[in-house]
């Protein structure tokens, strides 16, 4: 199920243009409410998002720099200082105009644009109760992404000992005890997000809730 960089981008953009809609619904309260990121407000969220629409590299590295070297502390660190920066009118308006955006960070491709954003859309939307269905396609995409690129989200050995398979796009991984679900779904878990993970079947699935509730 493979998608050309111009498929991955014209997905990238119908996403962003469906977390704008979300984003306009929600109350002034909503954009202050924990998201799925620890320690991130869905309005960092949304933050993040503009941010990585649009990486400039000087920037990027300076603030790499004041990460100490983290990927994972500059996306937080960086996506909270543009927050409390920006209201959250502004970042409506900032992110309908990446909507269009083609630029990925130095070592990144299309496909880490479209996690990326299939996944912060989740962050937001079940905290706060919303369903947004993710195309099954692009998560498929997604996961085989962030699969293979295993420094950043450790899916791989996070989850060993289990054998993924999605119901709806046939994508499979690991080995031992079968843990069955949507691929929106497993891209969740390979993501680190233990949200949907009662959604899970298969006689690996209590125990992979039980190890997501000691994570």
């Amino acid at each position: 199920m493979s998608m050309t960089d111009d498929e991955i981008w014209r997905a990238v953009a119908a996403q962003r243009v469906i977390l704008v809609e979300l984003l306009e619904s929600l109350s002034a309260p909503d954009w202050d409410h924990p998201s799925l990121c620890a320690d991130w407000r869905v309005r960092d969220v949304v933050a993040h998002v503009v941010l990585s629409s649009n990486p400039e590299f000087w920037v990027l590295l300076i603030n790499l720099i004041r990460a100490r070297g983290s990927i994972t502390r500059l996306a937080r660190d960086t996506g909270i200082r543009h927050a409390d920066r920006v209201g959250a009118p502004e970042l409506v308006a900032q992110l309908r105009a990446a909507i269009p955006m083609r630029t990925t960070a130095p070592g990144t491709t299309p496909a880490d644009r479209l996690m990326d954003v299939l996944v912060h859309i989740q962050d937001i939307a079940i905290p706060l109760g919303r369903t947004v269905e993710m195309p099954t396609a692009a998560a498929r995409l997604a996961i085989e992404r962030v699969w293979s690129t295993g420094w950043l989200f450790r899916s791989e050995q996070r989850l060993s000992g289990f054998h993924l398979l999605a119901t709806d796009s046939g994508w499979s991984a690991g080995s031992g005890a079968l843990v069955e679900g949507s691929t929106a779904d497993l891209l969740l878990l390979a993501t680190g997000r233990s949200a949907r993970v009662h959604a899970l079947t298969g006689p690996g699935a209590a125990e992979l809730i039980q190890r997501a509730a000691v994570g």
